[in-house]
C-alpha cells in the first residue's frame, strides 16, 4: 500500500517569500477594488462627513487626495476576506489538517467581526465623538474642519474598531492552537485591563482620553467573550478545567 510521503518543510527565506507574494496578491486587489470604489468617490465623501455640518479643504489638490484615500480605505474594507484569506493561507500549513480545514469559517467569522466594528464605530462611536468635541465650540471659538484630516481622523479609528473587534477570532484559533486558554485569559484580565488602556491610546487617532476610553469600554467587553470563546474550545479540545 502506497503511503503519501512526507510534505517537505519550507525554509526561512521560503516562508519570506511565501509572505512576500501573499502580501503582493492582498495589495493588488486592494489596489483594484480602490479603483472601482473610486468611481463612488463623491458619494463617499457625503456619506463620511455626514456627521459633521460642514467641511473645508485647504488645498487645491485636498479634495482630490481626500478620494484617493477613500477610494484606498473603500478598497481595503471590500478586500478583507481576500486579505483574511491570504493571511490564513500564511499560518495554516504549520496548522493540523483538522484545524486547516476550518479556513472558510475562520474568513468568514473575521470578516464579520471586522465589519461589525466597523459600522459600530461610524454608526455609534463616530458621532458621538464628533457631537463631544464640537460641543467645546463658542460664539467665537468655531470649528473649520479640514476635509483631509477628518478623514484621517475618521478612518483611522475605523480600522481600530475593526482590527480590536477581532479579537474573538484571534482567541479562537490560538485557543485551538493550545496556545491560550480560559483559566490564563480568566487569570490575566488586571494585566489585561492595562494592555487595553495601552493599546486603545495607540490605535486612537488623537490623544485625547474620551476617543481612548470609546474604543478601551468595547475592547474590554470583547476580551470577555474571549474568554467565553476560548473556554468553549477547551472544552471542544476535551480540556479540563
Amino acid at each position: 500500500m502506497l503511503t503519501k510521503p512526507p510534505e517537505k518543510e519550507m525554509s526561512f527565506l521560503e516562508h519570506l517569500e511565501e509572505l512576500r507574494s501573499r502580501l503582493i496578491k492582498s495589495v493588488v486587489v486592494i489596489i483594484a477594488m480602490a479603483v472601482v470604489v473610486y468611481f463612488f468617490s463623491e458619494k463617499l465623501v457625503d456619506f463620511f462627513t455626514a456627521p459633521l455640518p460642514q467641511v473645508y479643504f485647504m488645498a487645491p489638490t485636498e479634495a482630490f487626495m481626500v478620494r484617493i484615500k477613500l477610494s484606498l480605505i473603500g478598497g481595503a474594507i471590500v478586500s478583507i476576506p481576500v486579505v483574511f484569506y491570504h493571511l490564513w493561507m500564511f499560518i495554516g500549513p504549520g496548522l493540523l489538517k483538522s484545524e486547516a480545514k476550518i479556513v472558510i469559517p475562520i474568513v468568514i467569522s473575521a470578516t464579520i467581526f471586522f465589519l461589525i466594528g466597523a459600522a459600530l464605530c461610524f454608526f455609534v462611536m463616530l458621532p458621538v465623538a464628533v457631537k463631544f468635541m464640537l460641543g467645546f465650540s463658542t460664539a467665537k471659538l468655531q470649528p473649520l474642519i479640514s476635509i483631509d484630516n477628518y478623514i484621517s481622523f475618521a478612518g483611522m479609528l475605523i480600522l481600530a474598531f475593526g482590527l480590536v473587534f477581532e479579537l474573538p477570532v484571534a482567541s479562537f484559533i490560538l485557543g485551538r492552537m493550545g496556545v491560550i486558554n480560559a483559566r490564563m485569559l480568566s487569570k490575566g484580565r488586571r494585566y489585561a485591563i492595562v494592555v487595553i488602556l495601552i493599546a486603545s491610546a495607540i490605535l486612537t487617532p488623537t490623544p485625547d482620553a474620551f476617543n481612548q476610553l470609546l474604543l478601551a469600554g468595547p475592547m474590554y467587553v470583547l476580551y470577555e467573550i474571549s474568554i467565553i470563546v476560548v473556554w468553549f474550545t477547551g472544552r471542544k479540545r476535551g480540556e479540563t478545567k
